[in-house]
């Protein structure tokens, strides 16, 4: 059964699963936002976030001048997949990390193997 949340407190828990990363990596995130969607288009409606930009792997000295890299974290998919708010809580912390992870160049294999899939 999904869980009940409002907008604000679902926020509030995307920003302290960001303040909990490690200040050593939070200081290397540069140049992108966390934002929060209710769901992913179709046909990807079940996504729980998703990372659009450059990973800083592969940035090199062209990138310079661009928008922002964004993570998306999808508000209603998460809901919808957890049955408590501790689970909500939990969700929300390993999509975020999951998410920046992208950012930093890890892709899904490795991110399965530390327990962030």
């Amino acid at each position: 059964m999904a869980v009940a949340m409002g907008d604000e407190l679902f926020e509030q828990l995307v920003d302290r699963a960001v303040a909990q990363i490690p200040s050593d990596l939070a200081e290397l995130v540069q140049n992108c936002v966390v934002v929060i969607e209710s769901r992913a288009p179709e046909p990807d409606g079940d996504l729980l976030g998703f990372y659009d930009g450059v990973p800083l792997s592969e940035r090199d000295s062209w990138y310079s001048g661009v928008l922002p890299d964004r993570i998306v974290i999808y508000r209603d998919a998460i809901l919808d997949l957890c049955d408590s708010e501790a689970q909500v809580v939990d969700e929300v912390r390993i999509t975020v990390w999951h998410e920046v992870a992208h950012y930093f160049g890890i892709d899904d294999d490795r991110l399965d193997e530390l327990g962030y899939a």
